[in-house]
């Protein structure tokens, strides 16, 4: 009778691999631990590896984990790394989460060079500088978190891209600053010039460019009063510079370019503010970028504001597709 072969595997390799990787393996790795197709055939026969993917396994027969499918997917188009909103899983960011999450596809980038057709439940995306953006050093290797970030802010509306960024910078995953330098170095990022303009301005700690829209697409296309504008007013508690003053309203626009927590000085000081224009029955509105980039709903709303404190005008339609009504009030966004 012919002597059985004797397994090569190296059991106590596999063990650490597996626990490195969230319990999931590929044939290759299996095959670098010294496994030969005999030993794969056994560990699949006892259920102690189950296929997720052709050629990848995990070691039980349960439903995988999202950190589990996301090893699956990496491994089964290795080499490989989390992308998008995969990679920010991967990251930690908690903010801009949506429900059933755990069902969402897994994103991976590869090399532009490379033909990879993607198993069920895994979109790919080639980059010819994927090595630029990835750190394989992770578990699982991801993209680097301003890249993925920028990708999907990229692929959202206006106001869904500030909103994301705004999460991103407000966990203190990243900077105003960091997102500017990634945007430098991704000349055919989508609606890049939004993004950069607005970053930039907010990494310069300013709000100009969030004015100057407020002026021209809020107040200015749809018919508003003219506010006063950078008015230095003296107070209770010292001389405050105004963005927007509507006099006659008693109508402050206190435009907030901030992103994410500002300190307790900057947020007593709003509150200061506020309170001193409530002595002088002033109302405070304070807008940020994701309500400027809804012109027509702001305008709207602060339309609405200043027709109950006295203003007898209404706003009018800046174009075909404007969500103002002709009652003056904003209709549906």
């Amino acid at each position: 009778m012919p002597r059985r072969a004797t397994s090569t595997l190296d059991e106590s390799a596999l063990a650490r691999l597996l626990e490195r990787q969230d319990g999931v393996v590929s044939r290759g790795q299996l095959v670098g631990l010294g496994a030969s197709r005999a030993d794969v055939r056994r560990l699949l026969a006892r259920r102690e590896l189950v296929p997720v993917h052709p050629r990848v396994y995990v070691d039980h027969s349960g439903t995988p984990t999202r950190r589990q499918r996301e090893w699956a997917a990496v491994l089964a188009c290795a080499p490989a790394a989390l992308h998008r909103e995969s990679a920010l899983d991967a990251h930690g960011m908690t903010r801009d989460r949506t429900s059933g999450a755990g069902d969402r596809a897994i994103h991976v980038l590869v090399d532009r060079e490379r033909r990879v057709v993607p198993p069920p439940g895994v979109i790919v995306e080639r980059a010819s500088d994927r090595q630029a953006w990835v750190q394989d050093n992770r578990r699982p290797p991801r993209a680097a978190f301003d890249f993925a970030v920028l990708k999907v802010a990229g692929d959202r509306t206006d106001a869904d891209s500030i909103a994301l960024l705004s999460d991103a910078v407000h966990q203190g995953m990243t900077t105003a600053a960091r997102l500017v330098d990634t945007i430098d170095r991704l000349p055919r990022l989508r609606r890049r010039a939004l993004l950069r303009e607005i970053l930039a301005d907010v990494a310069a700690g300013t709000r100009s460019v969030l004015e100057r829209r407020y002026l021209r697409d809020v107040e200015r296309a749809h018919g508003l009063p003219q506010g006063e504008r950078q008015l230095r007013q003296d107070t209770a508690s010292g001389a405050v510079h105004r963005d927007v003053r509507y006099p006659v309203e008693r109508t402050l626009v206190e435009l907030d370019g901030a992103f994410g927590h500002r300190d307790a000085v900057d947020r007593w000081a709003d509150l200061q503010r506020d309170l001193d224009a409530a002595v002088e029955d002033h109302v405070t509105l304070r807008p940020g970028w994701a309500q400027v980039l809804e012109p027509c709903r702001l305008a709207g709303l602060v339309a609405a504001v200043l027709q109950s404190r006295g203003w007898a005008g209404a706003p009018v339609r800046c174009g075909s597709a404007c969500t103002i009504v002709d009652s003056g009030a904003s209709g549906p966004t």
